[in-house]
């Protein structure tokens, strides 16, 4: 069972407990519990992961950083001639949050 979060500041912040009404929160809360995402809690994961510019695979919030590198796959994308990295749940997720004509997408096996 993964940590709910970790806390990646040198600062005070709140405590974990205050942020359970949170999106990431509850989400890293159903997995944890052995529960499915359903396709709109997967695009806006995608989304967030893909987003901030602090995590690759973790979501932040408020100083507190949501690990979800259990679920997340590994994509290059080929887009416009470039070849960029990205992690999502799963390529239609992958494909909601990118925006304009895509080339290729390949998923990357991490062994």
């Amino acid at each position: 069972m993964n940590r709910i979060a970790t806390k990646f500041v040198a600062w005070d912040v709140p405590e974990l407990d205050t942020l359970n009404e949170s999106k990431v929160y509850k989400l890293r809360l159903m997995l944890n519990n052995g529960g499915k995402l359903n396709r709109s809690e997967k695009n806006w994961l995608t989304e967030k992961i893909n987003s901030n510019t602090y995590f690759k695979k973790s979501v932040p919030l408020m100083g507190w950083r949501f690990d979800f590198s259990d679920i997340l796959k590994r994509f290059f994308v080929k887009q416009h001639g470039y070849i960029l990295e990205y992690y999502a749940v799963d390529k239609t997720s992958l494909r909601n949050f990118i925006y304009g004509r895509i080339e290729e997408i390949i998923e990357v096996n991490n062994r």
